[in-house]
This record gives structure tokens, sequence and C-alpha cells, in this order.
């Protein structure tokens, strides 16, 4: 299974939350590695926006890289700020919301 990273430098020290821009009214999204066995994105939202509840069919591994994001997992409202993490398991609906402009790292495993 070949997995490479797109997108982003090698062999280069980046800082994640400068590798993608906030857009007013909108979610943007970067894919930095894909196949059947992991999605590495990241994502910015502008204040406001979100990810309505869902499932994923793997564990999927969020970081606030800026801003603060609130992670609904099962009904329960979780609030998460640059630099915390929570993973929201395979199965269980979520959903993202910006509480203001909100940066994180996205890492699904199947």
């Amino acid at each position: 299974m070949d997995v490479k990273m797109k997108n982003i430098a090698k062999s280069e020290v980046l800082t994640l939350k400068e590798q993608i821009s906030y857009q007013d009214g909108q979610v943007v999204s970067k894919t930095l590695a894909q196949n059947s066995a992991l999605s590495i994105t990241l994502f910015s939202f502008a204040k406001g926006e979100e990810i309505s509840t869902h499932e994923s069919g793997g564990d999927a591994f969020v970081t606030c890289l800026d801003g603060t994001g609130k992670i609904t997992i099962d009904g329960v409202e979780y609030l998460l700020h640059e630099g915390e993490s929570i993973v929201m398991p395979a199965g269980h609906p979520h959903a993202v919301y910006a509480e203001e402009f909100f940066k994180m790292l996205l890492v699904v495993v199947f």
C-alpha cells in the first residue's frame, strides 16, 4: 500500500497552520495523504462554518492548529483550542463547528 505526501513541502521545517488559508464563508480543505488505510487533511473554517453530523469508517484524530472549534461526538460538545486534540471514534456521529476562525489537522485511520 503506497502512501505519499502531497500538497506540502518535503525536507523543510513547516508550521502546519500556515499551510492553509482562511476564506470568508467557507470550509477549505487540503489533502496531504490518502489511501484505503489513512487520510491526512488540513482544514480551515471561517467563523460559523461547519461540517454537519456524519459518521466515518475510521477513527478520526483532530488537532486544533488555530482558533476554537466545537466538536460534537454522540451529541456531546467539546471545545477544542490550539494545541488540543480529540478522537472522533469510527461509526459514531460527529460534527465540527467553528466557534471562531478555526484550523485543524485531521488524521483518519481506517
